[in-house]
Protein backbone atom coordinates (compact mmCIF):
# COMPACT_ATOMS: atom_id res chain seq x y z
CA UNK A 1 0.00 0.00 0.00
CA UNK A 2 0.97 3.78 -0.74
CA UNK A 3 -0.09 6.67 0.41
CA UNK A 4 0.88 9.87 -1.12
CA UNK A 5 0.44 13.52 0.01
CA UNK A 6 2.08 16.52 -1.86
CA UNK A 7 2.13 20.37 -1.44
CA UNK A 8 3.12 22.41 -4.45
CA UNK A 9 3.94 26.14 -4.50
CA UNK A 10 5.10 28.67 -7.00
CA UNK A 11 8.27 31.02 -5.99
CA UNK A 12 8.86 34.13 -7.58
CA UNK A 13 12.79 33.09 -7.42
CA UNK A 14 15.36 31.30 -9.72
CA UNK A 15 15.50 27.49 -9.51
CA UNK A 16 18.53 28.17 -8.43
CA UNK A 17 18.15 30.85 -5.70
CA UNK A 18 15.27 28.11 -4.15
CA UNK A 19 18.01 24.84 -4.46
CA UNK A 20 20.90 26.83 -2.61
CA UNK A 21 17.81 27.35 0.12
CA UNK A 22 16.30 23.57 -0.06
CA UNK A 23 19.50 21.25 -0.46
CA UNK A 24 21.40 23.45 2.34
CA UNK A 25 18.70 20.74 5.03
CA UNK A 26 20.93 21.38 8.07
CA UNK A 27 19.85 25.43 7.80
CA UNK A 28 15.88 24.10 7.56
CA UNK A 29 14.98 25.22 10.94
CA UNK A 30 15.70 28.39 10.62
CA UNK A 31 12.77 28.97 7.95
CA UNK A 32 10.20 25.86 8.79
CA UNK A 33 8.34 24.87 12.23
CA UNK A 34 7.91 22.00 10.99
CA UNK A 35 11.85 21.19 11.98
CA UNK A 36 13.76 21.18 15.04
CA UNK A 37 16.86 20.47 14.32
CA UNK A 38 19.06 18.18 10.65
CA UNK A 39 21.62 17.17 11.02
CA UNK A 40 24.21 15.93 7.94
CA UNK A 41 26.57 12.32 8.42
CA UNK A 42 28.67 14.92 6.67
CA UNK A 43 30.05 18.10 5.07
CA UNK A 44 29.77 19.32 1.98
CA UNK A 45 27.43 18.76 -0.94
CA UNK A 46 24.20 16.31 -0.33
CA UNK A 47 24.99 13.00 -1.87
CA UNK A 48 23.08 9.92 -2.56
CA UNK A 49 23.84 7.15 0.27
CA UNK A 50 24.03 10.33 3.07
CA UNK A 51 22.57 10.18 6.53
CA UNK A 52 20.58 12.86 7.98
CA UNK A 53 19.26 12.65 11.03
CA UNK A 54 15.98 14.63 11.29
CA UNK A 55 14.21 16.03 14.86
CA UNK A 56 10.79 17.20 14.15
CA UNK A 57 8.13 18.29 16.82
CA UNK A 58 5.52 15.49 17.74
CA UNK A 59 7.32 12.92 16.04
CA UNK A 60 10.58 10.62 16.56
CA UNK A 61 13.95 11.54 15.60
CA UNK A 62 14.34 9.65 12.28
CA UNK A 63 17.80 9.24 10.22
CA UNK A 64 16.98 9.92 6.53
CA UNK A 65 18.61 8.52 3.87
CA UNK A 66 19.26 10.45 0.54
CA UNK A 67 18.12 8.10 -2.24
CA UNK A 68 17.95 10.28 -5.40
CA UNK A 69 19.57 13.87 -6.45
CA UNK A 70 19.48 16.09 -9.45
CA UNK A 71 22.13 18.87 -8.52
CA UNK A 72 19.42 22.00 -8.83
CA UNK A 73 16.27 19.97 -9.46
CA UNK A 74 15.67 17.41 -6.65
CA UNK A 75 16.44 15.07 -3.96
CA UNK A 76 14.99 12.56 -2.26
CA UNK A 77 15.24 10.65 1.36
CA UNK A 78 13.70 7.71 3.07
CA UNK A 79 13.38 6.52 6.33
CA UNK A 80 11.34 3.78 8.27
CA UNK A 81 11.34 0.16 8.36
CA UNK A 82 9.52 -2.56 6.76
CA UNK A 83 6.23 -2.38 8.01
CA UNK A 84 6.13 1.33 6.77
CA UNK A 85 9.13 3.65 5.11
CA UNK A 86 8.58 7.36 4.14
CA UNK A 87 10.05 9.32 1.96
CA UNK A 88 10.15 12.74 1.49
CA UNK A 89 10.57 14.13 -2.44
CA UNK A 90 11.71 17.95 -2.93
CA UNK A 91 11.37 18.69 -6.71
CA UNK A 92 11.70 22.36 -8.57
CA UNK A 93 10.35 23.04 -12.06
CA UNK A 94 11.46 25.90 -13.32
CA UNK A 95 8.31 28.32 -15.18
CA UNK A 96 8.56 31.25 -17.73
CA UNK A 97 9.76 34.08 -16.51
CA UNK A 98 13.17 33.05 -14.09
CA UNK A 99 10.58 32.20 -11.27
CA UNK A 100 10.01 28.04 -10.34
CA UNK A 101 7.09 25.83 -8.78
CA UNK A 102 8.39 23.48 -5.80
CA UNK A 103 6.42 20.45 -4.95
CA UNK A 104 7.08 18.46 -2.06
CA UNK A 105 5.85 15.31 -1.60
CA UNK A 106 5.49 12.77 1.23
CA UNK A 107 4.55 9.16 0.71
CA UNK A 108 4.44 5.91 3.02
CA UNK A 109 4.86 2.34 1.31
CA UNK A 110 4.76 -0.53 3.25
CA UNK A 111 1.49 -3.14 4.77
CA UNK A 112 1.22 -0.74 7.68
CA UNK A 113 1.55 2.84 5.73
CA UNK A 114 -2.24 2.97 5.49
CA UNK A 115 -2.44 3.21 9.34
CA UNK A 116 1.02 5.52 9.33
CA UNK A 117 -0.94 7.71 6.74
CA UNK A 118 -3.84 7.73 8.66
CA UNK A 119 -2.57 9.13 11.86
CA UNK A 120 0.01 11.33 10.52
CA UNK A 121 -2.78 12.99 7.79
CA UNK A 122 -3.14 16.36 9.78
CA UNK A 123 0.54 16.64 10.74
CA UNK A 124 1.88 15.83 7.39
CA UNK A 125 -0.49 17.89 5.54
CA UNK A 126 0.41 20.72 8.15
CA UNK A 127 4.17 20.12 7.35
CA UNK A 128 4.19 20.26 3.95
CA UNK A 129 2.14 23.83 4.16
CA UNK A 130 4.93 25.04 6.43
CA UNK A 131 7.92 23.84 4.49
CA UNK A 132 6.56 24.99 1.47
CA UNK A 133 5.49 28.65 3.08
CA UNK A 134 8.96 28.45 3.99
CA UNK A 135 11.11 27.94 1.36
CA UNK A 136 9.15 30.68 -0.67
CA UNK A 137 9.19 33.00 1.72
CA UNK A 138 13.21 32.28 2.33
CA UNK A 139 14.48 32.15 -1.29
CA UNK A 140 12.22 34.91 -2.02
CA UNK A 141 13.72 37.06 0.39
CA UNK A 142 17.48 35.54 -0.19
CA UNK A 143 16.88 37.26 -3.46
CA UNK A 144 16.55 40.39 -1.83
CA UNK A 145 19.27 40.31 0.72
CA UNK A 146 21.88 37.73 -0.66
CA UNK A 147 24.06 36.00 1.78
CA UNK A 148 21.88 35.74 4.64
CA UNK A 149 23.37 32.11 5.52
Amino acid sequence: MTVVVQRSIDIDAPAETVWAVLHDVEHWPDWTASMASVRRSRTGRLEVGEHVLVSQPGLPTLTYTITELEDGRLFTWEAGNVASRGGGEHVLTPRVGGACTATLRMTQRGPAAWLVGLALDRLTRRYLRLEAEGLKARSESDLRTPDVH
